[in-house]
């Protein structure tokens, strides 16, 4: 399928430059009723197209997990990437954080922009906003794509390796992933550039400038509330097409973790990725995904 130049992810200025800032496409601020105000991304995509909810990672923003997928996905279908509560530009709430919350944020982005219903696409933390979007609100999830994730994170030691790894896979191999990777978040925060008003002239400064914009409270409470989900209970029978992106070389959600998925949902087809938990931040990542979600539609 072809775009047209109308149809082409349009570049956000403050954010892309020929030096080197990340081609991401232009976001809004959008207003959710009784909820808060919330961030977006979005490209149109062909007339018609089916929408994909992206749902992205812990310590990510929609922005950072998915600027590698903007462009392949918007080759066939209307997208969507929220900032989840605390997290980039997302809503800032003085209740504690659940991911319940963000799947009822997302159910109600869809309302306020007339969608009725989408394809949820959750990696690593957004896999379990996926599912409760599912469980929650049936009626507005088309499909589901679960990319690096779980029905369940058993808290330990493979909690804190998503913590760090979950860092570096929005600021790669960057001097600020490096440190994020070493140090506790209140701390790292402070080391990290005020968010510029300037383009960003590198990948680097434009990841600081969204990390900087996390809410540290937060995003320390998306961590715990990860690790405690379980949804084994619950996400039997899944009665929408499902994709799961299994990431091979993962560490912080190894694939046996990501697997079990398969036994709440039989029919779900499985895609297998020789990739680590950092995979969001590699080219070859926005294609797989765009694979994915054509054929959660029949389409591959």
């Amino acid at each position: 399928m072809t775009v047209s130049a109308s149809d082409a992810p349009q570049i956000d200025p403050d954010v892309a430059e020929v030096t080197g800032g990340p081609p991401i496409p232009l976001g809004r601020r959008v207003e959710l009723p009784g909820r808060g105000t919330t961030f977006i991304r979005e490209v149109a995509g062909p007339p018609g197209a089916p929408t994909v909810l992206l749902l992205h990672g812990l310590i990510a923003s929609g922005g950072l997990n998915w600027f590698q997928a903007f462009e392949p996905l918007s080759e066939h279908f209307r997208v969507i990437a929220i900032d989840h509560r605390g997290h980039g530009r997302g809503i800032r709430a003085w209740s504690r954080f659940r991911l319940a919350d963000c799947a009822d944020d997302a159910a109600a982005l869809l309302d306020v922009l007339g969608i009725d219903a989408a394809i949820a696409v959750g990696y690593s933390m957004g896999g379990p906003i996926a599912q409760l979007l599912w469980h929650r609100h049936p009626e507005k999830v088309a499909g589901l794509v679960l990319c690096a994730t779980s029905n369940r994170f058993v808290p330990g030691v493979r909690e804190r390796l998503a913590f760090v790894t979950a860092v570096s896979a929005v600021a790669g191999s960057t001097r600020v992933g490096q440190l994020a990777s070493r140090v506790p978040i209140a701390l790292w925060q402070k080391q990290i550039p005020q968010a510029v008003k300037a383009r960003p002239d590198s990948m680097r400064r434009w990841a600081g400038a969204e990390f900087r914009r996390h809410d540290t409270r937060l995003v320390t409470e998306a961590l715990a509330a990860t690790c405690n989900f379980d949804s084994r209970t619950w996400l039997n029978p899944v009665d929408v097409p499902t994709t799961l992106v299994v990431t091979t070389k993962d560490r912080a959600v190894p694939p046996q973790e990501q697997l079990r998925l398969l036994l709440a949902i039989p029919t779900a087809e499985v895609h297998l990725h020789d990739e680590g938990h950092t995979w969001c931040a590699k080219p070859s990542f926005g294609r797989a995904m765009t694979d994915a979600c054509l054929t959660v539609t029949g389409s591959r």
